[in-house]
């Protein structure tokens, strides 16, 4: 039978060797390793490995951009990214770059063997805080259909919703908001509260963080 093979792109050393060591000794993977550099896509594109396990904190490399150059390279390898808990709004935007699941970097190993040999077969792996919540329904959508466009369509946002996360984008604060649309503070506020509900944000930073990255600031 063969193998499953694995590349590790990992910065700490430790971790890079410990991890790779324990994961040639299972009988059905090959694991090899890199830290977080340009030698980590040389070897991707070399190897073509069935799964690549990428730390999200790198300290050369935006893990992003590992991650979408993958992809490009070898399209039907499966990324999973390590990290300790990721927030909502990454995991837009790894979903929206290809990426196959989530573990967290303090998962013990059955996790993390357990996420290798699920992405091989196509099953997504998602944080444990996600897991069962509607968004992670939403973002599952997302992977099987490929675009993490599901994700922002699958929430209906109202005229003035939108008015207030591109003012808050702009860097509104909510009492400037408030006059601004010719509303109460409450309201605002209010509002605020429903927008991140739907997005399964936790705070106005993220919430502005993904309005500038969808495109939902008036110009």
């Amino acid at each position: 039978m063969a193998k499953i093979t694995v590349l590790l792109i990992e910065d700490n050393r430790l971790l890079r060797e410990g991890t790779t060591a324990m994961l040639n000794q299972q009988e059905d993977i090959s694991a090899v390793s890199s830290a977080g550099n340009r030698g980590a896509l040389e070897k991707a594109k070399k190897l073509v490995p069935d799964v690549v396990l990428l730390d999200k904190g790198l300290r050369s490399l935006s893990s992003l951009k590992v991650l979408e150059s993958i992809k490009k390279l070898c399209s039907r390898t499966e990324v999973v990214v390590m990290d300790l808990i990721p927030a909502r709004i990454e995991i837009v935007e790894f979903v929206k770059a290809g990426v196959s699941g989530f573990i967290s970097r303090d998962a013990t190993l059955s996790d993390l063997l357990h996420a290798i040999r699920s992405v091989v077969k196509g099953v997504k792996v998602l944080p444990p805080t996600t897991a069962n919540s509607l968004f992670s329904h939403i973002v599952e959508r997302a992977i099987r259909e490929g675009t993490a466009d599901r994700v922002i369509a699958a929430v209906k946002l109202s005229r003035r919703e939108r008015d207030v996360v591109s003012l808050l984008a702009e860097g509104k604060s909510i009492t400037e908001i408030s006059l601004k649309l010719k509303v109460a503070v409450f309201t605002v506020k209010s509002h605020i509260h429903n927008i991140l509900d739907k997005l399964a944000l936790h705070t106005r930073l993220e919430l502005a963080s993904f309005a500038l990255t969808h495109g939902m600031v008036k110009h």
